[in-house]
């Protein structure tokens, strides 16, 4: 039995650790010794302090993904050797791409646009732009019509450890019945009705309308400031507790063990193109790029606020959160209890089933198990919070600035529609529904939209002029190399992504290649909605600028 990580395993996570820690620090301290923020002005919302800003944007890019989706994907991926193509993706799609949206985002609400439509339509003169645009408000609003529910998981199982509502099913298959009767897929023992379900997603949706009824600095900020020191307090107990626990008696495998199973490097896994779009897609998902938020949140900043610091701190956050808390906290206590083999199997049968599945059983066997799960899943709840007030705030932004809707009409109508497209994820969730959304609006979308980011930024509107409104009121100087990988490396990387995805994994999602045929007409349904909602957007698009038009001629 692997009793840890090998000497590449420890050089491998010493040197993630390392780097990410050292910049994280770099960052904040430069933040604090930064110029303070000059006094509110009129106009459109603001954010009321810069420490309120950089939380709301890791709180928007932390999210389920970093501590369920990337120790899963690592360890499936080579383990260490994944965090090649990670770092590589990084550096030359994350964190050039973060500084493009923050860019893109500050410029445009300098001219009074809080959402893509309007930001593009500034960079590139054309009628077609501002349609484009319009994805960066249609994938977003998919995204959280799912995402909430599951956000709302996570709240009924952090009562239900809390309560020890589950302790007693101690096997994968009672706890897989059990998450199954609550998500409302089959009526069993557990539950015999979808009134928990409904209850905790009604819940989650209203908490989600506080904070964005309250506005910017009065609600997505104060939700950041009071959520994420909390979250990252859970995690770093948890992760504290996971390094300390050893070798458990009623475990397989130990610790050690997990860690090796997560950082030991499989070179052979580094030839293999997929590892290469899923570390891509990993970082994507990760920094919540390609989706419109980072747009909407740098929108509320002024003129000559910093955008090259800011983004490169919101980055280092986000990976402090993934690679050291996610990458410590879920695989290696599940092979400490189920062994390398058990792990294996839950990590490719999806990060669902080892969040709410596995963790739970494990739960059920250490000291205090009903406190550090409780724990846990209010981790996942406040991560996902404020990653759904973001995702719904492009659409809150797009009422606000072209139709000049004041925020709680805006909010309520958004909701509205939130609520019941919600109702079908719900009804057919057991078909697929839900993961077939997640597909096109989660995964292909946002990568396709960050191509037109990309493009427009760094050639239709000009890497130089781009570059001179990255650094206006800079508190970080960008190396000159970026202006290179901004205009050649990112794109070409971004076109290469795209289009592997779309021969490898695109064409037969389309085709629904080895998908239930009874399962179909549900799968039809989650692309109607979806192309439905894009369609919406552009409508609305285009009466908001015949209305911007009407009034210009005025």
């Amino acid at each position: 039995m692997n009793q840890g990580p090998s000497l590449w395993g420890w050089s491998f996570m010493a040197c993630a650790w390392g780097a990410i820690l050292l910049l994280t620090i770099y960052c904040f301290s430069r933040v604090l010794l930064a110029r303070k923020r000059q006094a509110e002005s009129g106009g459109r919302a603001q954010w009321a302090s810069r420490i309120g800003l950089i939380l709301a944007m890791a709180g928007n890019a932390i999210g389920l993904g970093n501590f369920l989706r990337f120790p899963v994907k690592a360890a499936a991926n080579g383990g260490g050797a994944f965090m090649i193509p990670y770092f590589c993706a990084l550096v030359f799609l994350g964190i050039p791409l973060m500084w493009v949206e923050w860019s893109m985002g500050r410029h445009g609400g300098v001219h009074g646009h809080g959402s893509t439509p309007g930001m593009f339509a500034l960079m590139w003169k054309h009628p077609l732009a501002k349609y484009l645009g319009a994805l960066g408000i249609a994938l977003p609003l998919t995204i959280v019509i799912y995402y909430n529910f599951i956000e709302s998981w996570t709240l009924g199982f952090a009562w239900f450890s809390g309560t020890g509502k589950y302790f007693g099913l101690t096997t994968r298959e009672a706890m897989g019945q059990f998450l199954r009767g609550f998500q409302g897929a089959e009526q069993n023992r557990f539950f015999a009705s979808w009134l928990p379900i409904i209850f905790f997603f009604g819940l989650t949706l209203s908490i989600n309308y506080y904070f964005l009824r309250q506005g910017i600095a009065r609600g997505i900020e104060v939700l950041a400031k009071i959520g994420m020191p909390i979250l990252f307090a859970f995690g770093i107990i948890l992760a504290v507790r996971v390094l300390t626990l050893g070798a458990p008696a009623e475990g397989a495998s130990s610790i050690p063990a997990g860690l090796a199973y997560m950082w030991d490097p499989d070179f052979s896994q580094l030839g293999k193109a997929t590892v290469w779009l899923v570390a891509a897609g990993q970082v994507f998902f990760t920094l919540s790029i390609g989706q419109g938020i980072i747009n909407t949140y740098a929108s509320y900043l002024r003129e000559k606020d910093d955008v090259t610091l800011n983004g490169l701190s919101t980055s280092m956050t986000n990976e402090f959160a993934e690679i050291i808390l996610g990458g410590t906290i879920a695989i290696p206590v599940a092979v400490a209890f189920f062994g390398v083999a058990e792990t294996r199997l839950i990590a490719n049968e999806g990060s669902f089933n080892l969040g709410f599945q596995s963790l739970p059983v494990v739960f059920q066997k250490i000291p205090l198990g009903q406190l550090f799960g409780a724990m846990w899943f209010l981790l996942l709840f406040i991560a996902g919070i404020t990653s759904s007030v973001a995702l719904t705030s492009p659409a809150v932004a797009f009422l606000e600035d072209e139709f000049q809707w004041a925020r709680a009409k805006a909010v309520n109508t958004v909701f509205a529609v939130l609520a019941s497209c919600t109702v079908l994820v719900i009804a057919f969730f057991r078909f697929g529904f839900l993961d077939e959304l997640d597909f096109w609006a989660g995964t292909f979308g946002l990568v396709v939209f960050a191509a037109f980011e990309i493009v427009i930024f760094s050639w239709v509107f000009g890497v130089r002029k781009g570059w001179e409104q990255m650094h206006l009121g800079a508190d970080l100087k960008v190396p000159k190399i970026f202006k290179f990988i901004l205009k050649y490396v990112t794109p070409v990387y971004m076109l290469v992504v795209l289009g592997a995805w779309t021969y490898q994994e695109a064409i037969g999602k389309l085709l629904m290649k080895g998908e239930n045929p009874l399962h179909r007409p549900y799968l039809w349904g989650a692309r109607a909605m979806f192309v439905g909602l894009i369609a919406i957007t552009a409508f609305m698009v285009r009466v908001a600028w015949r209305h911007r038009q009407a009034g210009s001629r005025q």
